[in-house]
């Protein structure tokens, strides 16, 4: 009831959630405006979602990812994200506030630079 009131108050009925303790969840940064996902259970299972995971993983360190690790997708987005941020990590902070993830030098594709250049503008624009 109270996030239905703050959705509608707010217009944020994407990223709006609690617990069965009211207690608010992390919330997503990007994929609600994405892709119009609201949680990493729907992400998962949305391929679209799956592909930019790493980027929500990027910009957003106040998800918990503890239980989520041991699925493949979400392991390989933070290892993805855990990449990008070592080799843009003083872009990354410049632009948001957030812990750094964990070093990884391993390759990055550049011909995702556009859409990680678009998701910092975007987050930095939507903390």
């Amino acid at each position: 009831m109270v996030c239905a009131i703050l959705s509608a108050a707010f217009n944020c009925n994407a990223r709006c959630r609690y617990d069965s303790n009211s207690k608010p969840l992390a919330q997503l940064k990007l994929l609600p405006a994405y892709v119009g996902v609201a949680s990493l259970e729907e992400a998962i299972r949305d391929p679209h979602a799956c592909r930019l995971l790493w980027l929500e993983i990027l910009v957003n360190d106040q998800l918990d990812l503890d239980p989520w690790l041991t699925h493949t997708t979400v392991k390989d987005a933070y290892q993805k994200a855990c990449r990008w941020y070592t080799h843009y990590g003083s872009l990354i902070t410049s632009a948001l506030a957030r812990t750094p993830l964990p070093s990884d030098t391993g390759p990055i594709d550049a011909r995702e630079h556009r859409t990680f250049v678009e998701a910092i503008r975007f987050a930095a624009g939507h903390p």
